[in-house]
Formats: structure tokens, sequence, C-alpha cells
């Protein structure tokens, strides 16, 4: 059970995370992924503690009608979507009802990386070291997606890093990535925002500015 190692915000949650991948045994070079908008701030901090490139990999949950906060899956710019199937037939949600909020999530990434990346290219990622970070693992569906993605890049390794995620969600193997590093692995876990005493919602200004500062350094 998590008590007192609760995060201060997610800056503390990227540096506690940089401090634990620090031994170098995950690469000495590479890039480091942050899955916007929250999981951008912890990124930020991995890839300053490592020395490492900073970038984005953007994807979107794809919420249950009338009930967004349930997430039956995950989309990104490019690829099939991340659809827990069973989730979706004991919904008894419909294909088309998926199909129209697989494009509006579609919509809404593509919107996103023309806003995040301010017309500079994605990374090449092939041959490339990667960690991806978001400010925490909740069902995974965001994750999952992202790690989908960017295989189709043929990276030279990934590696999945967290502060907080379910005890059962912390498996590399079911990723198909090739390390997960979490932080905390709590029992007792409703959601990522119960273990940090500040996680305000970022804007879309706050990530482009982040991003900018990066590329500007």
């Amino acid at each position: 059970m998590m008590r007192s190692s609760v995060f201060r915000d997610r800056r503390d949650a990227g540096r506690q995370l940089a401090a634990r991948l620090a031994s170098g045994a995950y690469g000495r070079d590479g890039l480091v992924m942050g899955i916007p908008r929250g999981g951008v701030v912890v990124a930020r901090e991995v890839a300053a503690g490592l020395g490492w490139r900073l970038d984005v990999c953007i994807v979107r949950k794809l919420g249950v009608p009338g009930h967004e906060e349930l997430a039956f899956g995950a989309v990104a710019a490019t690829g099939a979507p991340y659809v827990d199937a069973a989730l979706v037939r004991s919904l008894g949600l419909g294909a088309a009802a998926v199909e129209t909020v697989v494009a509006r999530a579609r919509a809404e990434v593509v919107r996103r990386e023309v806003v995040y990346r301010q017309g500079r290219p994605a990374p090449i990622i092939a041959g490339t070291a990667l960690i991806v970070v978001d400010d925490g693992i909740a069902t995974g569906a965001d994750m999952l997606a992202a790690v989908r993605v960017l295989r189709l890049g043929h990276p030279a390794s990934m590696v999945v890093a967290v502060p907080v995620a379910p005890a059962g969600a912390c498996s590399a193997e079911r990723l198909g990535v090739d390390a997960m590093v979490c932080l905390q692995t709590p029992e007792d876990f409703y959601g990522v925002g119960q273990f940090y005493a500040d996680f305000r919602q970022l804007t879309d200004q706050q990530v482009t500015a982040l991003l900018a500062e990066e590329k500007a350094a």
C-alpha cells in the first residue's frame, strides 16, 4: 500500500524515474517519448536526467459513449486502433458506435500532432533506444496503443517507464516491450491521480511550450 511515497507532482515523479533509470542498463543514448498531456512533464524530467532527447507519442483513449471516462481502447495517428473486444461486447457497443468514437479520437490525435510539433517532423526512431513515459497507467490502453505504433518504426529497444501502475499491469510481456519500470505498484489502485499531491491537468499550450523549450536547447 502506498502512503508516504505519494509524488508531489509530475516533475517530482519524473526525477524519481530518471534516478531509477540512470544505471545505464537501458542504453547510454536514445529518445524519451512522452504521452501527452501529463506524460510529457514526466518524460521531460527523465530526458533531462539521462541526457536523452525528448519527443511525444500521441495517442487518445476511446471512451464509452456517455461514460467517456471509461476507456474501451485507444488510437494513434496511424495504424489500427487497440480495442478491448471483451469489454466492447460486455457493454453492448455496436460496430457503428465504435467506428464513430475511433474516428473522433483519431481526428483529435491528428490535431494534436499539428499543434504540438509546430511543423517539426516526427523523429526517426529506427535503430534508436526508446523509453516511453506516461504519468501512470490505469487500464494500459494508451500505453499499448503507443507501443504498437512505435514498434512500426523499428526501434532498437523499447522500455516503458511510469511512476505508478496497478500491481498486475507492470508487465513488459503484457505490453510487448523489452523492459518495464514502475516506481510504485500499489494493490489499492483507483486512479493515477490518487498518487499525486498535485495532479492538475495540462493544456495544449503548456505541452507545446515544453516541447519548444526542448527543441531550442
